[in-house]
């Protein structure tokens, strides 16, 4: 209700009540109200609760303050690792909006070796969104991962300027899966061609 009736003080509080949903609602507080601080959200990346973990991630985007743009990054980059799958969906997903080109080669590790196919398919979206070089060996490995990696991966293609994007979106446009090629299709601008 703090963040509703503009309560900042009252948000803030919660951030230390001993039930963890309530320090996850204070998170959520604060970051409808334009206060939450990147400190806020870095101390709840290290928290004990898989919930806190996931609240803080998604509303890391809505910190401000110092260290939103350099301490928060790096924090998030190491919760890639994290035991919590949807944390580290989450945490990909935030690292390709802010275009954290220091993440790179976290998220290529994740993106190549992760035992979660979300987790996988995430730090994929998330080299595309980014489109440092450096990234696209491993969205061109998830070529050959699961369908769902595998469709990330062909739209991610479009984030990258280099020799080696058409002959993959050419390849992809014969993969056994439907969605694959008609996104490549779609990206090489040619009719989607059907399965032999």
């Amino acid at each position: 209700m703090a963040g509703h009736r503009g309560d900042a003080t009252l948000a803030r509080r919660g951030l230390t009540d001993p039930d963890p949903g309530v320090r996850a609602a204070a998170l959520g507080a604060l970051a409808r109200l334009g206060e939450l601080r990147a400190a806020d959200v870095e101390a709840a990346l290290s928290d004990d609760s898989s919930l806190l973990r996931r609240r803080a991630v998604d509303v890391a985007l809505r910190a401000r303050g110092r260290g939103a743009r350099s301490s928060l990054p790096r924090a998030v980059t190491v919760a890639l690792g994290d035991p919590d799958p949807l944390v580290v969906v989450a945490a990909a997903w935030f690292l390709g909006e802010r275009r954290a080109r220091a993440a790179v080669p976290a998220l290529a590790s994740l993106a190549t070796g992760h035992a979660d196919a979300r987790c996988r398919e995430a730090a994929v979206a998330s080299l595309g969104a980014i489109g440092d070089p450096a990234g696209l060996p491993a969205v061109l490995g998830a070529l050959h991962d699961s369908p769902t990696v595998r469709r990330r991966a062909t739209v991610a293609l479009a984030g990258f300027d280099d020799p080696r994007v058409t002959p993959a979106l050419q390849a992809a446009t014969t993969d056994r899966d439907w969605q694959v090629r008609q996104a490549a299709s779609e990206l090489l601008d040619e009719p989607a061609q059907p399965r032999p």
